[in-house]
């Protein structure tokens, strides 16, 4: 860790570091943080272990060049950003250092929420009217979906079931309908999608299931579905712009059946 500090400071050294290291700032680094974060996850995905400690180290060099940066501009360093991150996880886990006692996983899930909202209340600086103020906004919009409608929830504003959510999105799909039919322009159809996705989204959350992951999951199944489709083009010396409709249809039938999950 301190050659990778001692690495880090060089690269930012005006004098001897690389112009390009120098002359980034936190909002220029930030989208590659982000994008590391989803390499990370898609070497997760892949089981690839050798990929993973790669992209976690990559990870890990993004919050050593922030933490570079703040330190340098006087506001803390990386072992205040260690410092903070464990007391943090001590006080989160009172049952693990201290006498609070957890049954199951979805207890401390919930302890923790509690925990996060007990420090926002008691953050001095904090000026928060809403529930959802903290929420990011440069979270995926799925995920930024999933995490307000979980926010909301904590306050009450919820349905105790499956059910009425179903209902919901059936009303949705209507509206999308209807805005389509009436020829409503792009920003109406697009604002019906939306609270579709939304939708979806509660859904999901309803049922225990992560929209991000699972959407990414059918990602991955149409590329491959895709991609088998390309290959029966190739071997007959077939072009897809030559295809009718019911032609390539019928090959993604097949290519389910190579690939049912």
């Amino acid at each position: 860790m301190d050659e990778l500090l001692k690495i880090m400071a060089r690269l930012r050294d005006p004098e001897r570091g690389c112009p390009w290291d120098v002359e980034q700032t936190f909002a220029t680094i930030a989208p590659y943080t982000i994008e590391e974060a989803y390499e990370v996850a898609q070497a997760i995905d892949a089981g690839d272990m050798e990929e993973l400690k790669g992209e976690l180290g990559d990870l890990l060099f993004q919050v050593v060049f922030h933490a570079r940066m703040a330190e340098e501009a006087g506001h803390f360093d990386f072992e205040e950003v260690v410092k903070s991150v464990a007391e943090k996880m001590i006080r989160r886990h009172p049952h693990v250092w201290g006498e609070a006692q957890v049954d199951s996983a979805a207890a401390q899930t919930a302890a923790w929420e509690d925990h996060k909202a007990a420090e926002r209340a008691a953050d001095p600086k904090s000026d928060q009217a809403s529930l959802l103020d903290d929420v990011p906004l440069a979270l995926p919009a799925l995920l930024r979906a999933e995490k307000l409608q979980k926010r909301a929830a904590r306050g009450g504003f919820d349905w105790p079931e499956v059910g009425p959510v179903v209902t919901k999105i059936k009303e949705e799909i209507a509206e999308l309908s209807e805005a389509l039919a009436e020829r409503s322009g792009s920003d109406k159809v697009a604002e019906e999608l939306g609270d579709l996705l939304f939708a979806v989204v509660n859904l999901a959350r309803h049922i225990d299931v992560a929209p991000e992951e699972a959407l990414r999951r059918s990602n991955q199944k149409f590329g491959r579905r895709f991609r088998h489709i390309e290959a029966a083009l190739a071997a007959s010396g077939r072009k897809m712009g030559e295809m009718s409709l019911d032609q390539l249809e019928a090959l993604w039938q097949e290519a389910k059946k190579q690939d049912p999950s």
